[in-house]
This record gives structure tokens, C-alpha cells and sequence, in this order.
């Protein structure tokens, strides 16, 4: 199956899941609105428990994506890891399996894989990597953290890693926070800067 196929089929569960609970969501349907048979859909993620993972799954990376972006988004250290911290607060809000994997909250009304590695027989490399281990919101917190050290420290930025990491890893929990409790005026970006104002970035 092309790419482009198995991403119209994982847009489709989405729109479907944006309308009713997951256990409502029907694979025939969600072949249908992608244009393709059930089977096709079966063969390809083997099972909705499979679909479920390859979802969620790509919204992770999506949402990994963004922090790329927002890493390299500024010249200013600072404002770098302001823009993940916003990109985080506004990935959580607009997108309910973002929110749901930084959490650890999942509703009855979303699918809810298990985070551990599934055994995969599926001859499709994506699917084998979506039956893989799903981050937890722990291991996005060390993931980001990493990614932000990488990043940062490609760029020159701080003394020490040790520093740095911790810096970095001060951003990601404070955007989290304001993803359970959002933030009042000002927002997200008020609040990092406050914290990184006595932080040695």
C-alpha cells in the first residue's frame, strides 16, 4: 500500500474519532471515507486495536515533529525553548491524543493502547514500528528534554549539560503543567521566561 493511503486511512479514523467515542468508530466506516476497502484496511493494520496504535502513534510523532521546529525556530536560546513550551501547550489543546499521551489521561471516549510493544507480524515497516513501545508521558519528558540538550547544545548554548539538561527538562515540565492547568494571562510563554530568567541558559 502507498504512504499516501495508509496516511488517508489514519486521517479518516481521526475525523471519525473527532465525532464519536473510539469503540463507536467502525473500520468499515473508516475505510469508506478513505476510499479503499476494508480489507485493504485490515491488511494494513491488521486489527482496530492496530489502527489504534499506528493513530497514535503518528500523532506522537507529529507533535515530536513540532518540537523539532520550535528548536530551531529562534536565534535566542530562551525564545527556542518558549516556542516548545507554547508548541506543546497549543499541540495538547488542539489535538485530543497529544493531550491524552503528555497526561497520561486517556477518556473512555478515545482509544487507549497499551504503551508497552505488541508482538507484530505485520510485513508493514510502519505498522511494526507503530507496535512497537508508545511513549509514555514520562519518556516524553526525557525525549523533548534530549531533543532540546541536542539541539541547544549544537547551537552553543550552556555551560554544562548537566545545566543545560536540567534547564531543558524545567521547560518541558512547566509546559505540561499548563497543559493540566492553563496558565492565565500571559500564558505559557510569561511563565518559561520567568523560570529561565533564573536559570543559567
Amino acid at each position: 500500500m502507498m504512504p499516501a493511503a495508509r496516511e488517508s486511512l489514519l486521517d479518516a479514523a481521526y475525523a471519525a474519532l473527532a465525532r464519536r467515542p473510539w469503540a463507536a468508530v467502525r473500520m468499515v466506516d473508516v475505510a469508506a471515507a478513505a476510499g479503499v476497502s476494508r480489507q485493504t484496511l485490515y491488511n494494513e493494520f491488521g486489527s482496530k486495536e492496530g489502527l489504534a496504535r499506528a493513530l497514535v502513534r503518528r500523532e506522537a510523532d507529529g507533535y515530536l515533529a513540532g518540537v523539532e521546529r520550535a528548536l530551531v525556530s529562534h536565534a535566542e536560546v530562551r525564545e527556542r525553548l518558549t516556542a516548545t513550551a507554547e508548541w506543546t501547550a497549543v499541540a495538547a489543546r488542539e489535538n485530543v491524543l497529544v493531550r491524552a499521551m503528555l497526561t497520561g489521561c486517556w477518556s473512555e471516549r478515545l482509544p487507549s493502547p497499551a504503551l508497552s510493544a505488541v508482538p507484530s507480524s505485520s510485513a508493514v515497516p510502519a505498522q511494526r514500528r507503530a507496535d512497537g513501545p508508545l511513549p509514555s508521558p514520562g519518556d516524553f519528558v526525557q525525549i523533548v528534554r534530549d531533543r532540546a540538550v541536542a539541539a541547544l547544545s549544537a547551537a552553543g548554548a550552556g555551560n554544562g549539560d548537566g545545566e543545560l539538561a536540567r534547564s531543558c527538562e524545567l521547560v518541558v515540565r512547566l509546559a505540561l503543567s499548563c497543559v493540566a492547568a492553563p496558565p492565565g494571562e500571559g500564558g505559557v510563554a510569561e511563565l518559561v521566561r520567568g523560570a529561565l530568567s533564573r536559570q543559567p541558559v
